[in-house]
């Protein structure tokens, strides 16, 4: 359900109380006020890396959600706040990244938000700041007198991310313990000149956003409302985090996590997540989600709901033709007689010499370099186990090198590494 134009569609808390996606809110009106009044809400993001990664979909997908329901979102990407720090959720402090890191970084993710917002939409379009370019101008002096003088030492103490750091060994620095000051100018800045008035975000930063929420209050009036919305941090039912693999994050850039990998990922989604994913994780319908989870329960076996949560991120967030590409490749990949010169290039690959071949090749180097393992260690393992096969052939647990007598006149063979990795080696030269 969308909207072109702007106009407010009712219900919204509704659905995200459905979906599972409110932890706390700090006005009980809040459903009366999305019903009845456009709203501005803005999240923010700290660009530390180059790429956005899974465990962003959460957010981005609840700023898009407003969006479609005629509100305005805000996209605050923290080129400031990026250089301190947040403490929210950390055991230990962050490495500080200079400005033209951060800067940098901004840019390659400024692209991956115009995937899921619209900020061109007539009405209602999404907006995107850089809280640098207000927390720059600030003076030492200047920030303590009209900013500290109104954040109660008592209530910054007593947020459960900075209880948590000053209990353990790791400590907190004051750098880090400024970061929810500055995030609470940032809400009073987005209030005064955006006029926005709802500050989501995951659950851990419940406390930063409610020094906000009392900041704005002390500076404007009791009765000029600033509102906290936050949502639960999700996690796998095993209790692993969410877009995590023991070969790191899963990212948005297909550079770094190409689209059959992200189709993959969501492909293998254990049964006891698949559901919970979809409500939360894509913009489908509740009554379409409702219907794939029926079909779903009638034939375990088909994967119905996996098949469809990752054809839908990796629509969202590669466009439809690599999902199809992905489909595609996933269905050859993982036949007994799969031949991976029909495979796309998004399928992980490594390229070999004859001459290479010709030396004989380490096994556990090649499951290294095509990503099938995420050391050699994790390699050895798997060729021990018996958990290795080549063209659909398993590999036996004593082999350790492979030569040209693998590719049989062919230039590629397709390694498998268990049951739900795959990986092309080809010959060059």
């Amino acid at each position: 359900m969308s909207t072109a134009t702007g106009k407010l569609i009712p219900g919204l808390l509704a659905d995200f109380e459905s979906r599972g996606l409110v932890h706390a809110v700090s006005d009980p009106d809040l459903g009366r006020r999305l019903d009845t009044e456009p709203i501005t809400v803005y999240c923010g993001f700290d660009p530390t890396a180059d790429s956005l990664h899974a465990g962003h979909l959460i957010p981005l997908l609840t700023l898009a959600r407003f969006q479609r329901h005629g509100h305005i979102p805000i996209v605050v990407m923290g080129g400031g706040t990026g250089m301190i720090g947040d403490p929210s959720g950390k055991s230990a402090e962050r490495n500080l990244l200079d400005l033209a890191t951060l800067e940098s970084n901004l840019e390659a993710e400024r692209p991956q938000f115009a995937r899921i917002l619209d900020f061109d939409r007539p009405g209602n379009p999404a907006i995107m700041v850089n809280n640098h370019d207000w927390l720059s101008d600030l003076d030492l002096i200047g920030f303590l007198r009209d900013v500290g003088k109104h954040l109660p030492m008592s209530i910054m103490l007593s947020r459960e991310s900075v209880r948590r750091r000053l209990e353990s060994d790791a400590g907190l620095s004051f750098t880090e313990f400024t970061y929810q000051a500055l995030q609470a100018y940032d809400f009073y800045h987005l209030y005064q000149h955006h006029n926005c008035r709802l500050q989501v975000g995951g659950s851990d930063q419940y406390g930063n956003i409610l020094t906000g929420v009392d900041y704005i209050r002390r500076m404007t009036g009791a009765d000029d409302r600033a509102t906290a919305l936050v949502y639960p941090l999700l996690t796998t039912a095993s209790g692993e985090k969410m877009g995590q693999t023991a070969r790191g994050a899963i990212w948005l850039d297909p550079a770094r996590t190409s689209p059959f990998e992200w189709y993959q990922y969501w492909f293998n989604a254990d049964d006891a997540d698949v559901i919970a994913f979809l409500r939360t994780l894509t913009l489908l319908e509740l009554e379409e989600i409702a219907a794939i989870e029926a079909r779903a329960q009638a034939d375990p076996a088909a994967r119905i709901g996996q098949r469809a949560l990752a054809a839908e991120l990796t629509r969202m967030i590669h466009g439809p033709e690599a999902a199809e590409a992905a489909e595609r490749d996933s269905r050859q990949a993982f036949t007994a007689s799969a031949d991976p010169a029909a495979l796309s290039g998004d399928v992980p690959s490594a390229e070999v010499t004859h001459a290479d071949l010709d030396e004989g090749l380490s096994l556990t180097r090649i499951l290294v370099k095509t990503g099938l393992a995420a050391s050699n260690g994790e390699a050895k393992r798997l060729v021990r186990q018996g958990g290795v096969s080549i063209d659909g052939r398993r590999v036996e647990p004593t082999k350790r090198t492979i030569d040209k007598s693998v590719f049989a006149g062919s230039d590629a063979i397709l390694l498998a590494a268990g049951p739900r990795r795959r990986a092309i080696l080809r010959v060059v030269n």
